[in-house]
């Protein structure tokens, strides 16, 4: 889901990285939030975390995609059919956090996801679910920039900022005051400096609300079909 909001962007941020740099090797711990809580309403009702990239549910993609960019472990929020969601997605040693609030939006999920993050976290790369075109190098990138000490950073897509967001602890109690509804950490983007890391050569922030995007993106319902009706 982009977020086009105005805001303070520091931009020209380039989008190689610094020869492998990441919170974990700057001594930082860099955890993934990964918000999975939506029940895809235009997807015939089932929840995102268990719709099919390349084999596997999203939410295993997202969680591999963190990984393999060298997040700190992960925090999963979950929703729709959190119960089905534990049964049938290998989460690992991902910590899993039930929203009972998540049809309010993007805002509850947030809120329930830092309260769940370990202590001594400097930041949080918080990734959607239902973004399979975000990439492990694109989460490099963003650590690369908290290891130089940067603690609110964005991906950007041709100078269009999107997730995935890195956030510094010292945001957390502003984001939890001021996030609402789906509109989530745009408030705490939208009145603070933000480094743009250029990602346009690295992923695709597309998220998925419709079965068109599931055709573009081959994504598959739980059931192995592209047609929730």
């Amino acid at each position: 889901m982009t977020d086009g909001t105005g805001g303070g962007a520091r931009g020209g941020t380039g989008g190689g990285t610094d020869g492998g740099t990441t919170g974990r090797a700057a001594g930082l711990r860099v955890p993934a939030l990964v918000l999975a809580a939506g029940g895809g309403s235009r997807l015939g009702g089932w929840p995102k975390a268990l719709l099919r990239h390349r084999g596997r549910p999203l939410l295993e993609h997202a969680l591999a995609v963190a990984a393999a960019g060298g997040c700190d472990g992960a925090v999963a929020v979950l929703g729709a059919a959190a119960a089905e969601v534990r049964a049938r997605v290998d989460t690992g040693d991902c910590r899993l956090v039930d929203n009972p609030d998540w049809r309010t939006g993007m805002a509850s999920s947030l809120r329930a996801g830092l309260a769940a993050l370990p202590p001594g976290a400097s930041a949080v790369l918080v990734l959607l679910v239902d973004t399979p075109g975000v990439t492990a190098e694109a989460v490099r990138r963003l650590l690369a920039v908290h290891a130089g000490r940067t603690d609110l950073a964005s991906c950007a897509y041709a100078g269009r900022r999107a997730h995935p967001v890195l956030i510094g602890a010292a945001h957390f109690p502003f984001l939890r005051a001021t996030a609402r509804g789906d509109a989530g950490a745009r408030a705490l983007l939208a009145s603070r400096p933000v480094t743009l890391v250029d990602c346009t050569d690295a992923a695709v922030p597309d998220d998925l609300d419709t079965p068109a995007d599931l055709l573009r993106w081959g994504v598959e319902l739980p059931d192995g079909t592209t047609d929730p009706a």
